[in-house]
C-alpha cells in the first residue's frame, strides 16, 4: 500500500498547487500549438481566431462533458481538402487572388467555410446520440478494438513524415536550415525528452516535454550564437497572419471574429469529412480510458466513472465544439491525440490542468507577442517532440489491443488490422493523403477506416451464430 502512494501522477478529478498547474497547462499547449496553427495557416483561417476558437471549444467541451472527460480540442487536418475544394468553388478571381497574395482568406470565404463547418457538428452529435441509445456494446460491434487500435496507429504513423520533414534539415534552404545541424537540435531535443520522461522521478518527470522543448531551445540559441545569424533557426510568424484584428492596441488584438454565411456549397463539401473523425474520437476515449485506469491501479484506488462509457458524451462534445468554434470562425477540430500521449507519458490527466490550458491558449490569441514568441520555437525543436509523441499515438493504438486481448492469430483480425494499416499508411505516402477513388479524393484516414468497419461488419456475418468469439 506505501508503494502506491508514491506513484505520481494525478486522475481527472486531482487538481495540481497553482504553480505546477500553470506549466502542466503551458506544456499541453505547447504541445497542441504547432497543428492547430499550422491548419491556420494552411487554409487561410485567422491564426488568432484559430487559437481562441480551440481555447474556448476545449473549455465548452469540459462544460458539456460534465468535467469528467480530459481532452484537448484543436484544428483538424482531416478538413484541409474539404476547405480547399469550397474555396475554390465558392470563391471569386479577386478573393482567390487575395488569398495567394496574402496567406488569408476574404472574411466572405471563411463565413461560408464557418456554415460548413457548423453542419459538420451534426454528424458527431448525432453518432453520439445513436451511442447513446445503442448503447456501447452495439457500437464496440462496428468499432471493435481492431479497429479503433488500428485507427489510433495509423494516425500516429501516417504524422510520422511531419515529424521528421520538421525535425530533418530542409533542402536548397540557407543557412543551418539545410545543413545537418538541425539534426543536432532535433535529435537534442528528442534524446532530452526521452531521458527526462525515463529518470526524472517527480514533478519534474511530469514536464519531459517542456523541459525538452527548453533543452532544444537552448542547443539552437547556442548554435547561432556561434554561428552567427545565418545559423538561426528561430521562426517568424508572417505578418498578414496577425494583422487583422477587431481591435488592436499596443500588443494587444482581439482576434477577428466571423459570422458564419449561408452556403449549401460548403455543407457538401466539409460536413461529410466529419465522419473521419468519429473513429478517430472513439480510438481516442478507449485510449484514455486505459491509461487512466493504469494510473487509478497503480495509486491504489478506482476511478468512480468509466471513460469508456461516456464515449455518448465525446462524440456529442465534439459535434457541438465543432459548431462553437464554426461560429466564432475558427475550422473544424478534433480532440487532440498529441496531448493525449503528453498526458499519458506525463501522467498528468487532470481536468483542471486543460481548463486552464484553455484560458492560457485564449490569452494567447489576444497577446501577439506570445503568439510571436510560440511559433518562434524552431521547427526542429517541435519535429524532435513530434516524433515522440506521434509515435507514442501509435504505441496508444498497440495498447488498445492489447488491453482488450485481440486475437492476433484470427484470419478475420489480421485482415481488418492488415488492412486498415496499409490503406492509412500507403494513402499518406503514396498519394499525400487523399486516396482516388472514383473521382474523389478520399482522406486516407478516413478511408482505411470506413474500409476497415466494412470489413470487420462482412466477416463477422456469421459469428454470433456459430458462437465464436474474436
Amino acid at each position: 500500500m506505501r508503494k502506491s502512494t508514491e506513484v505520481v501522477g494525478y486522475l481527472p478529478e486531482e487538481r495540481p498547487v497553482p504553480w505546477k498547474l500553470f506549466l502542466y497547462a503551458l506544456q499541453q499547449v505547447i504541445v497542441m500549438f504547432p497543428a492547430t496553427v499550422a491548419v491556420a495557416l494552411i487554409t487561410g483561417f485567422q491564426v488568432s481566431t484559430t487559437i481562441f476558437a480551440s481555447g474556448l471549444a476545449t473549455l465548452c467541451f469540459i462544460l458539456i462533458t460534465g468535467r469528467k472527460i480530459p481532452l484537448y480540442y484543436g484544428s483538424s487536418f482531416s478538413y484541409l481538402t474539404a476547405i480547399a475544394s469550397m474555396v475554390a468553388a465558392q470563391g471569386t478571381v479577386e478573393q482567390l487572388a487575395s488569398f495567394k497574395a496574402t496567406g488569408i482568406l476574404p472574411a466572405e470565404l471563411i463565413s461560408y467555410a464557418q456554415f460548413g463547418i457548423i453542419f459538420s457538428g451534426l454528424i458527431s452529435i448525432a453518432a453520439g446520440l445513436l451511442v447513446r441509445f445503442s448503447g456501447r456494446k452495439a457500437v464496440e460491434q462496428i468499432l471493435p478494438p481492431t479497429v479503433t487500435g488500428s485507427i489510433a496507429m495509423i494516425i500516429g504513423l501516417t504524422l510520422a513524415g511531419n515529424a521528421l520533414r520538421d525535425a530533418a534539415p530542409v533542402a536548397n534552404s540557407a543557412g543551418a536550415l539545410g545543413t545537418n545541424w538541425v539534426w543536432f537540435v532535433s535529435m537534442v531535443t528528442l534524446l532530452s525528452t526521452i531521458i527526462f520522461s525515463k529518470y526524472l522521478k517527480g514533478f519534474l518527470g511530469q514536464l519531459p516535454l517542456l523541459l525538452g522543448a527548453a533543452v532544444g531551445c537552448l542547443a539552437a540559441a547556442l548554435l547561432q550564437a556561434f554561428g552567427g545569424a545565418d545559423f538561426s533557426l528561430f521562426r517568424s510568424i508572417p505578418e498578414a497572419a496577425l494583422n487583422s484584428s477587431l481591435w488592436s492596441w499596443g500588443p494587444l488584438a482581439v482576434p477577428a471574429f466571423t459570422l458564419p454565411k449561408v452556403s449549401w456549397v460548403a455543407v457538401a463539401a466539409i460536413m461529410p469529412i466529419a465522419i473521419a473523425t468519429i473513429p478517430e474520437s472513439t480510438a481516442h476515449i478507449y485510449q484514455l480510458d486505459i491509461y487512466v485506469n493504469d494510473l487509478a491501479a497503480k495509486k491504489g484506488t478506482k476511478m468512480k466513472y468509466s471513460l469508456a462509457d461516456m464515449l455518448d458524451r465525446n462524440l456529442i462534445g465534439d459535434g457541438l465544439c465543432d459548431m462553437i468554434s464554426g461560429f466564432v470562425g475558427g475550422p473544424a477540430g478534433t480532440n487532440y491525440g498529441e496531448n493525449i500521449s503528453t498526458m499519458a507519458i506525463t501522467r498528468v490527466f487532470s481536468i483542471s490542468v486543460l481548463v486552464v490550458a484553455s484560458i492560457i491558449a485564449m490569452v494567447i490569441s489576444c497577446f501577439t507577442p506570445l503568439i510571436k514568441v510560440i511559433y518562434g520555437i524552431p521547427l526542429a525543436v517541435i519535429g524532435g517532440l513530434e516524433i515522440y509523441l506521434f509515435g507514442a499515438i501509435a504505441a496508444q493504438g498497440i495498447a488498445i489491443m492489447i488491453s482488450k486481448s485481440v486475437d492476433m492469430f484470427s484470419a478475420k483480425n489480421i485482415a481488418v488490422i492488415a488492412s486498415i494499416m496499409v490503406i492509412g499508411i500507403g494513402g499518406q505516402y503514396a498519394f499525400g493523403g487523399n486516396v482516388p477513388f472514383f473521382g474523389m479524393n478520399v482522406p486516407c484516414i478516413a478511408g482505411a477506416a470506413i474500409f476497415g468497419i466494412l470489413l470487420n461488419l462482412i466477416l463477422g456475418v456469421g459469428d454470433r451464430k456459430n458462437g465464436a468469439v474474436e
